[in-house]
């Protein structure tokens, strides 16, 4: 079974550098590549626990999140978070460079990991991780949220489901990532020495607590792009089917 491959390299000005591989099931999204034999204290599931945690401690002994971090945490504990680095990002077919601080080179490698972690939250975001676009803006978020969420739609009315064709499932999915996103900030407070990580985990953030404000305005700004599609062409092309 050939596996989606994701790597991040880290280059820094000292000359160090940090490969970290993923490797996605192509069917499931989840890594494969991920083994932790003795997780650390700050990843058992009631440490920090987030106050909508989907999981009984009972069934569950470390927060599939946190254990996703891990590696990031160890690799990166002594990083500060304006260091300049070089990151390269490379998957099938593409490979993306950038000279960026290292918080926001960790954030998006943080994106990815949450989103194929295991966490029921973080599952509805596997979608673009398998079409993983690093260091995307706002807009370009937005766009791709949105367009995973309404594809999300078509699939369910395909299957009899009901649609939600407002974005308000969307907009409860990442109300959800925020509450999980504080919860994994206060973790890694006490997992890592400087503020790389923690900072990464709040730039990934500010989108996530903001999403339900600004939503509305960024589709809007994204509207004049689809023109061509309140034609009377269009309209045409629609008649003729």
């Amino acid at each position: 079974m050939d596996t989606i491959d994701i790597k991040y390299i880290f280059k820094f000005s000292d000359g160090r550098r940090e490969d970290i591989e993923l490797q996605l099931d192509p069917h499931t999204l989840d890594v494969v590549n991920r083994s932790l034999e003795s997780p650390p204290e700050w990843t058992g599931i009631d440490y920090c626990r987030c106050p909508r945690c989907p999981f009984d401690p009972l069934d569950i002994s470390y927060c599939p999140v946190a254990l996703s971090l891990v590696d990031v945490v160890t690799r990166f504990g002594n990083v500060i978070s304006h260091e300049p680095i070089d990151l390269e990002v490379v998957s099938a077919g593409r490979i993306i460079s950038q000279r960026i601080p290292a918080q926001k080179g960790i954030s998006s490698l943080l994106g990815l990991l949450i989103s194929t972690s295991g966490c029921p939250y973080t599952d509805f975001f596997k979608p673009m991780a398998r079409f993983h676009l690093p260091l995307s803006c706002e807009e370009e978020t937005v766009f791709r949220a949105s367009g995973m969420y309404l594809l999300a739609q078509y699939f369910r009315k395909r299957e009899g489901g009901k649609e939600d064709l407002e974005l308000q499932g969307l907009a409860k999915i990442y109300d959800n990532m925020h509450m999980l996103n504080v919860s994994v900030a206060r973790r890694l407070r006490h997992a890592t020495k400087e503020d790389s990580s923690i900072n990464a985990m709040t730039v990934l953030d500010v989108f996530t607590h903001t999403f339900q404000y600004v939503i509305e305005d960024e589709l809007a700004d994204l509207r004049q792009l689809f023109m061509p599609y309140f034609t009377e062409s269009y309209q045409k092309l629609l008649d003729d089917l």
